[in-house]
């Protein structure tokens, strides 16, 4: 970034999925390193059981706790919002969607990655064509 006063630094430090607590943990690591905002998605550390396929977890208690004990840490959660792409009014929340019983168009990962391997075009709702251009120079 051009501001001096701004950073963007890796952190070498894994995701354990171990649930709204680990969002926490990694608020407290985060403030040592001079951080003063966390950016928290829906259902961070999130783990499935492995018997039933069942959330462990909500997926917005990771931003609920954040919230929660904010103050008391000094850093400033900042919940990531789930957006999904629709085909009436193109980006909106999930919920929204939902409640206006919109069309949503998806794409998973796993095929994500096949068309980006096989050369197929990558629809622009998705992923800009600049990001595609880099990611299939690096494969």
């Amino acid at each position: 970034t051009a501001n001096p006063r701004t950073f963007w630094e890796y952190l070498p430090y894994s995701m354990h999925m171990a649930g709204p607590r680990e969002a926490i943990q990694h608020m407290m690591i985060r403030k040592n390193f001079g951080c003063t905002h966390f950016i928290i998605g829906r259902d961070m550390a999130g783990s499935k059981s492995s018997i039933t396929g069942e959330d462990y977890y909500g997926p917005y208690e990771a931003q609920e706790i954040a919230k929660a004990n904010a103050e008391k840490l000094g850093v400033t959660p900042v919940p990531s919002l789930n957006l999904v792409y629709t085909e009436e009014e193109d980006y909106v929340t999930a919920d929204y969607a939902e409640e206006k019983g919109l069309t949503l168009k998806k794409l998973s990962g796993t095929k994500f990655r096949q068309m980006l391997r096989g050369g197929e075009d990558i629809p622009e709702w998705f992923a800009f064509k600049s990001v595609v251009g880099v990611l299939r120079e690096n494969m």
